[in-house]
């Protein structure tokens, strides 16, 4: 193999041009020995004391030297010693394969909350809901955390394969939604991580509502809880949001659910969900007495 030398605009950079390339993703830049985990060649190389900047891209390795010497005086040697390297059939890039892309899609839908739209994905992102009213909640989810950064992004709610995102009323959805939609679809497809399901896991509300919980709770309330699992939630989900049992306090008869995602500030929704609930849980358990309050996440 021979290496052709190749002087370029910046008298301190050389170009070592190969017959083929040695480079199959893109431009690699080493600054120093330790950044050459990935290029034994590069390696090499920075023991030459006027190496000061290796460049592997394509069919060639560029070299930037330190002013203590010509590149007249020095770069058939260094020319030398690549050609000798590539002739010993030792790597000269190992390049890490890039993840492939997974095509999904993403679609809006409408909620009864104007100001929450549901954008569901075509791929599970999580098995633990979880809401986010402002960028300082958004650690446990990279994804969230990058919706905040748009102007227009008030409160965030990721379940199973959707993302409800509520927005401020000074926005239209006919401005924002395919940009959001954009985004989503493309930060999912890059390998973007929704939730992080272990950082998730110790957040407050997700402990309430683990199953060694429930263990310890009174029949009624686990009852509630049952109720509320089969009939209220796959309805709620369905308009981009999610209920939460809180408690039931067995002397007042007030069972407290907690609202997220669409259904979180929704003008309508309190009252509906409290009405249809509470008659729900009336009727089941066969108590008149109870009643319903709801809260927003």
């Amino acid at each position: 193999m021979r290496i052709s030398i190749k002087p370029t605009q910046n008298a301190a950079i050389v170009k070592f041009e190969f017959p083929e390339f040695i480079s199959k993703s893109g431009n690699h830049e080493f600054k120093n020995i330790d950044d050459t985990k990935n290029s034994p060649l590069a390696k090499q190389l920075f023991f030459l004391p006027f190496v000061k900047t290796v460049y592997i891209s394509g069919n060639f390795i560029a070299i930037e030297k330190y002013s203590i010497v010509e590149w007249e005086d020095v770069q058939d040697e260094v020319a030398e010693q690549i050609e000798n390297y590539a002739n010993s059939g030792n790597p000269i890039l190992i390049e890490e394969e890039q993840p492939k892309k997974q095509p999904i899609t993403v679609y809006g839908e409408i909620t009864p909350n104007p100001s929450a739209l549901k954008f569901v994905v075509s791929r599970m992102l999580t098995k633990s809901s979880a809401e986010f009213k402002n960028i300082d909640e958004a650690t446990p989810s990279p994804l969230a955390k990058e919706l905040f950064r748009f102007p227009y992004v008030k409160e965030v709610f990721i379940d199973e394969n959707y993302v409800s995102v509520t927005k401020y009323e000074s926005y239209s959805w006919d401005e924002i939604t395919l940009e959001l939609r954009t985004f989503i679809k493309q930060y999912i497809e890059n390998g973007g991580t929704a939730i992080d399901e272990e950082l998730i896991a110790s957040s407050p509300k997700q402990e309430k509502q683990k199953h060694a919980n429930f263990d310890i709770l009174d029949v009624t309330s686990q009852q509630i809880i049952n109720i509320l699992e089969e009939y209220v939630k796959p309805a709620v989900q369905a308009d981009g949001g999610n209920i939460l049992f809180d408690s039931y306090d067995a002397d007042d008869k007030r069972v407290k659910v907690v609202l997220q995602g669409a259904c979180s500030g929704c003008p309508s929704s309190t009252f509906t969900l409290k009405s249809g609930i509470e008659n729900m849980l009336k009727d089941m358990l066969h108590d008149e007495n109870i009643k319903v309050e709801a809260l927003n996440g």
